[in-house]
């Protein structure tokens, strides 16, 4: 009898886990229906970042372009103020 009972026992044990181990096509099914909404929601939130970011990118290099002339007219008015100012500080001879 402990023979029958250990083949019994072997059996049942195969037989939970046979059970246990084998996921249905339906749960594979959903369970790759939920991984590929969140894979496409992320590309969705990677490409909006992107337009942003390329935006922001654009924007920098025009406000840089900006920021570049607008230092050379500074450069170019510094040097008129400069003479300007030599020219009031400079000493003026009586008028007589």
């Amino acid at each position: 009898m402990s023979s029958l009972r250990k083949s019994l026992a072997a059996a049942t044990v195969l037989g939970g886990l046979s059970l246990s181990g084998c996921a249905t096509t339906e749960y594979v099914d959903e369970q790759i229906a939920l991984v590929n909404g969140r894979v496409s929601a992320l590309e969705s939130t990677v490409q909006q970042v992107d337009g942003k970011a390329t935006a922001a990118m654009t924007e920098a290099q025009s406000a840089s372009g900006a920021a570049a002339t607008a230092n050379q007219r500074l450069d170019a008015l510094t040097a008129r103020v400069d003479g300007i100012d030599a020219r009031l500080v400079a000493p003026r001879r009586p008028r007589h």
